[in-house]
């Protein structure tokens, strides 16, 4: 039972903290949890836009919405490590809805061990979540889609 009490309270404080973005208020959406013996796997549809942002210039948009991935996918990193401090490592995966009918497209994508050092503030967001073990791919300011072949869950 110890294990489905730190899942609910992984889920219940990662509602808590991620109710609202910095630059987005919509909802963080859980697309799958999974705990095995030490290892965690989480995967989350990365927020949208904000309906405030519609008028701005589309590099604005874009920048907005990776800048909100990005500090999802810190907080989320810590979390699990907070947590469950029975997990030794995580694949943490974003993704993105793409065109209507399309599966969703992976945007940033992590396999992080608990040992691995923790980058905290001073960088900006984008090399803070590189150097916590991030993998994405940003071309100017959007987050486009990464190869998911190689962030398949492994345990």
């Amino acid at each position: 039972m110890k294990p489905l009490w730190q899942i609910a309270d992984f889920v219940r404080e990662l509602r808590r903290q991620l109710r609202f973005g910095e630059f987005s208020r919509a909802p963080l959406q859980l697309l799958r949890l999974e705990l095995r013996d030490k290892a965690f796997a989480c995967d989350w549809m990365a927020r949208s836009g904000d309906v405030w942002d519609r008028d701005l210039r589309q590099h604005l948009r874009d920048r907005n919405e990776s800048q909100q991935a990005l500090a999802d996918a810190i907080t989320i990193r810590d979390l699990v490590f907070t947590e469950l401090p029975e997990v030794k490592n995580a694949l943490l995966r974003a993704f993105r809805c793409s065109a209507a009918r399309e599966p969703p497209e992976l945007i940033i994508a992590g396999a992080i061990a608990r040992h691995d050092a923790v980058v905290a503030g001073g960088t900006s967001l984008t090399m803070r979540a590189k150097l916590n073990g991030f993998r994405f791919s940003l071309e100017g300011e959007r987050l486009e889609a990464i190869s998911a072949e190689q962030f398949q869950l492994s345990f």
